[in-house]
Formats: C-alpha cells, sequence, structure tokens
C-alpha cells in the first residue's frame, strides 16, 4: 500500500503518519479495501501520530485507536440495530476511551449517532451527523487535554507533500448591489473553472495529478467537502419540519453519498495520473544516410552493356 512512506507537511518541518498495523490482515486485499472507505477518518488521526486498526465490532466495523497511556478509543458507527449506510459514512460516530485493565476508566468523547428514543435528549454533537471533523476536532480537544496527543501542532492540510500542489482559495463573495437587471455572480463555480483552465494548462502528468488532488483528497478536498454540503443541506431542509422537508433532506443526503462513492471510485486516480510518462519523440528519419564531410561520395559503377547473342 505504500502507505508507511506517507508524510504530512506540518509548519515547515515534515512529520511522518503513524505506522500501519502491524499484523498478517494489512497485506490482505479485503483489508486493504476496508481501510481504504475508512481512510477520512484514519488519516486525521494518523496525522496527528495516533496509531489507528479497523475491526469488526458488534455488527459493524470500528477504528480501533491506540494511546500512549496503553487505553484505547474505539469510534464506531451505532452498532444495534446495524446502520444500511455505506461503510465508513455512517449517520453518527460514537467514540468512547476504554482501558484494557481498567474497567472503571471509560468515557464517551465524542456522539452523534440519532437517538432510537425520540423523547430521549440529544447529545450537542448529534447535529454533525456522520461528519467526520467535528469528530477529530473532539478527539483533538480531550486527548490535548489528557496530554495524550504525540502530534498536538500538526495540520490536517496537505499530508501528500506533493511538490507545487495548487492551492484553491475560497472566492469572495463581490458586493453586488441588489439590482433586478444584473445577473448573479457565481464566484465558487468560477473558481472550479479557473481550476480547470489550469488544469488544461497543466505541463505534466505530475501537475496534473496535483490539481486532482485537490479534488479527491478523502478529508479536505473538494468532493468531501461538496458531500458535507449536500449532507448539510439535508439537515437544513428537516428545520423546515414539514413532509417535503423530510423528503428534500433524504434526496440530499442521497446526493451526498452519491458524492462520497464517486471519491471512493476515483481514489487512485490521482496516482494513475502521475504514472503516467509523456511518450518520448519519434527520432526524424532522413531520406538518405548522412555521410562524414570529410569523406567523399563513393560513384556508383558503370553500367555494364548488355551482350546479345
Amino acid at each position: 500500500m505504500g502507505a508507511d512512506d506517507e508524510t504530512i507537511r506540518a509548519g515547515d518541518r515534515t512529520a511522518p503518519l503513524a505506522p500501519l498495523p502491524d499484523h498478517r490482515n494489512v497485506a490482505t486485499p479485503w483489508w486493504q479495501e476496508l481501510w481504504r472507505r475508512h481512510a477520512h477518518l484514519t488519516t486525521p488521526l494518523r496525522q496527528r501520530g495516533l496509531e489507528c486498526d479497523i475491526e469488526f465490532g458488534l455488527s459493524a466495523y470500528i477504528v480501533r485507536v491506540s494511546l500512549p497511556d496503553e487505553s484505547y478509543l474505539i469510534i464506531s458507527p451505532p452498532q444495534e440495530p446495524s446502520s444500511d449506510r455505506p461503510l465508513g459514512y455512517p449517520e453518527g460516530w460514537i467514540a468512547t476511551r476504554e482501558h484494557p485493565d481498567d474497567q472503571a476508566l471509560f468515557e464517551v468523547v465524542y456522539d452523534s449517532a440519532p437517538s432510537a428514543d425520540p423523547d430521549a435528549p440529544q447529545r450537542p454533537e448529534a447535529r454533525h451527523g456522520g461528519s467526520v471533523e467535528p469528530l477529530v476536532e473532539a478527539i483533538d480537544y480531550r486527548l490535548t487535554q489528557l496530554g495524550l496527543l504525540p502530534n498536538p501542532a500538526t495540520s490536517t492540510g496537505d499530508q501528500s507533500a506533493l511538490p507545487a500542489t495548487p492551492i484553491l482559495h475560497a472566492p469572495e463573495a463581490p458586493d453586488v448591489p441588489d439590482s433586478a437587471g444584473r445577473a448573479a455572480v457565481y464566484v465558487y463555480g468560477d473558481a472550479l473553472r479557473a481550476l480547470t483552465d489550469r488544469l488544461n494548462g497543466a505541463e505534466s502528468h505530475a501537475e496534473a495529478a496535483a490539481f486532482l488532488h485537490q479534488f479527491l483528497e478523502p478529508c479536505d478536498g473538494l468532493l468531501a467537502q461538496l458531500g458535507e454540503f449536500f449532507e448539510a443541506a439535508g439537515e437544513k431542509a428537516k428545520e423546515a419540519e414539514e413532509d417535503d422537508g423530510f423528503d428534500l433532506s433524504y434526496d440530499l443526503a442521497d446526493a451526498a453519498a452519491e458524492i462520497r462513492n464517486l471519491g471512493e471510485v476515483l481514489h487512485v486516480a490521482e496516482d494513475r495520473m502521475r504514472a503516467l510518462t509523456p511518450l518520448l519523440p519519434a527520432p526524424r528519419l532522413t531520406s538518405a544516410p548522412v555521410r562524414p564531410s570529410s569523406l567523399p561520395a563513393r560513384a556508383l559503377p558503370a553500367a555494364q552493356p548488355r551482350h546479345t547473342r
């Protein structure tokens, strides 16, 4: 998988990701597929120096995170009843801290899973649903309090350390007067159009791969954030508490799932683009062999007369 050599940029220094688990399943295709589907969660945790593994819980796969004091985090989707959401993208996350030798050490660090009891009070993070960013922020905060975060200063930015990775800054909305005769300005569409133009002008496949990285990075890429956007739009539609609002929220949630699935399908596109090697130009062939200028051209022998009988 090559993940042991992954690095991230943290300020002006380069820090390695936490290593992969050390067991025989790491080399199996099924485990690698599980790892890939959870990369948007495990990558930011490994950026912080936290070692992660994928295991099977009661009815769904969980992420187990080892901590320096021999305790560990269990990050899981709702286990009972099991979820029918795409693997790695549940309706909510539950993160608990436990210790193998101290049963009294048990705490809920984060819980955004919807409650099965509609009358039960919801935790504040329930509004985030299956979003990963608030989950990681909560883990950051709690482990920093406990002094258990190996790399507290590590950024969640570009973990691929690509040279000349293009940065697409969020555009500022222009100050457009409220005029009925003036067309709306689509600043975000314009920003993507500019990125497409830069991709069209890329001078190498490595440079084109850097643009793909902006879309396909599992945590901060445009596809991941677009999925978050549609999921947030669905939650906003629910706030109307109308039948059509709930129907719309389901459609938007389906769109978010499709976008995330597209990211999974294209997860190796960046590496495939970078591996492409432009063909060398074919050598130009001359119509006649070139002779060294110091040697005179040899005369052709005279034609011999044909003898007739």
